[in-house]
């Protein structure tokens, strides 16, 4: 999903934390359980919308514009002999985009809407793993260069047959809106996966997920692999900011999460413009917020991840010099005494 809209929950605000946030700071600085199992263990993805990137996120190589989009390696076209695991559809390295047909158009909210993609084969899963994303393209009649943007399904990663992605429509977002103008039977070209950071279990006692807007969608992915796996112990912070309660993505999927490992999973919603009956968080994310619910920067093993519009990067921990370099730490986070070893910005 484009990251590219606006979600203005990330400047200081005059908002004092609330009792739910002090209960939160005391979930956070909480000694984690030692761990059953330290053995590292990838799955695959989880997934919803990654951020806006600019055609330049594949860098200039003019093999990746090509508007023709070949058909999936052999390794995709066919079964895993060995152990029976099912062929893959994105099995990165030199594959090339892979063309998928729309099979269904599902309304989320005001402006989102899912979008399940068919696999080229009802057996195949997708191929990705956590935390990873895949990349559309399609060339606009009127332009010589074709628009690329990273998205990250939202269906579990061994699901078979389909591609769900959640995308939101931005204004002059030229793949947000070519998504949301397609219909059943129209085709959109992927390539994949994406690495992004290789999740392993238990690798962290304790992470914080600080989100704003459509930068759920990367935390989704981590979270749903969290707890999909039994022996994955780590201790989970959701810090969400949005400006409108419709706003908020995977509200419902979050919750129940939440209510399923409530020792494990605490979500911090806040509102840029609540409702009058709201029970979270109310102005932005700030400073004060953050110094409340998320371990202390002392805490061993804890890991930061922030995801968001640019502007929200720049209050809380700077932004990236490029996919590949994560730049170095400033803002709300250098401020509260983090590292930039403890800090991943997605």
């Amino acid at each position: 999903m484009d990251a590219g809209g606006q979600s203005s929950s990330l400047q200081m605000s005059s908002q004092r934390p609330s009792s739910r946030a002090q209960n939160f700071r005391t979930y956070a600085t909480e000694a984690q359980k030692p761990s059953s199992s330290s053995t590292p263990w990838i799955v695959g993805a989880v997934a919803v919308g990654a951020g806006v990137l600019g055609y330049n996120f594949l860098g200039s190589n003019s093999k990746t514009a090509k508007a023709d989009a070949p058909k999936p390696s052999d390794d995709a076209q066919k079964m895993d002999k060995q152990g029976g695991e099912p062929g893959k559809t994105f099995t990165g390295g030199e594959q090339g985009f892979v063309d998928l047909k729309l099979a269904e158009i599902i309304p989320y909210n005001h402006n989102t809407k899912r979008f399940k993609f068919e696999l080229p084969e009802k057996e195949h899963v997708s191929g990705l793993n956590v935390a990873s994303a895949i990349i559309t393209k399609f060339k606009p009649d009127d332009q010589e260069k074709p628009v690329i943007r990273p998205y990250t399904p939202i269906n579990d990663e061994d699901v078979k047959g389909y591609l769900e992605l959640l995308i939101k429509v931005y204004p002059k977002g030229p793949m947000s809106e070519h998504i949301h103008s397609m219909k059943p039977g129209d085709s959109l070209s992927f390539k994949g996966p994406i690495p992004k950071y290789p999740w392993q279990p238990n690798k962290h006692d304790h992470i914080t997920l600080i989100a704003g807007g459509t930068g759920i969608t990367p935390m989704y992915q981590l979270i749903r692999a969290i707890f999909k796996n039994p022996e994955d112990k780590t201790k989970v912070s959701l810090v969400f900011g949005n400006i409108k309660e419709e706003d908020i993505l995977l509200k419902q999927e979050l919750s129940s999460l939440e209510n399923e490992f409530p020792q494990r999973f605490r979500c911090f919603f806040t509102l840029d413009n609540p409702p009058e009956s709201w029970p979270y968080g109310k102005g932005f994310i700030t400073k004060e917020l953050l110094k409340e619910v998320i371990p202390d920067p002392k805490s061993e093993n804890i890991k930061i991840f922030v995801c968001g519009p640019p502007g929200m990067y720049k209050a809380i921990s700077g932004a990236k010099t490029s996919p590949q370099d994560q730049g170095e730490l400033t803002g709300i986070l250098k401020e509260l005494g983090y590292t930039k070893e403890q800090v991943f910005k997605f």
